[in-house]
């Protein structure tokens, strides 16, 4: 079994699920398709790149997600598409 991975969310540390059944386990039900899907079609040179995606995708982070939100509004509003 993968040792655990650990980050901070809100300044509280938690566990980042670290194997291919531990991230789909922590994923939302509706993602999990998806996920394996990606696992499955990743070659050798990206699967690292796969799961580090997925593993990130598996903590919640509203901070980030925040964040992320205000980037597309601003690159939207400079777009003209707001």
């Amino acid at each position: 079994m993968a040792e655990p991975l650990k980050t901070f969310v809100g300044g509280v540390e938690v566990e980042v699920p670290n194997s291919i059944p531990d991230i789909r386990a922590a994923l939302p039900e509706g993602r999990r398709e998806e996920f394996d899907r990606a696992i499955n079609e990743a070659g050798v040179r990206e699967i690292h790149s796969v799961m580090q995606h997925w593993m990130l995708e598996a903590v919640p982070d509203p901070e980030a997600e925040a964040l992320l939100k205000r980037c597309a509004a601003d690159e939207a509003e400079r777009r003209g598409v707001a």
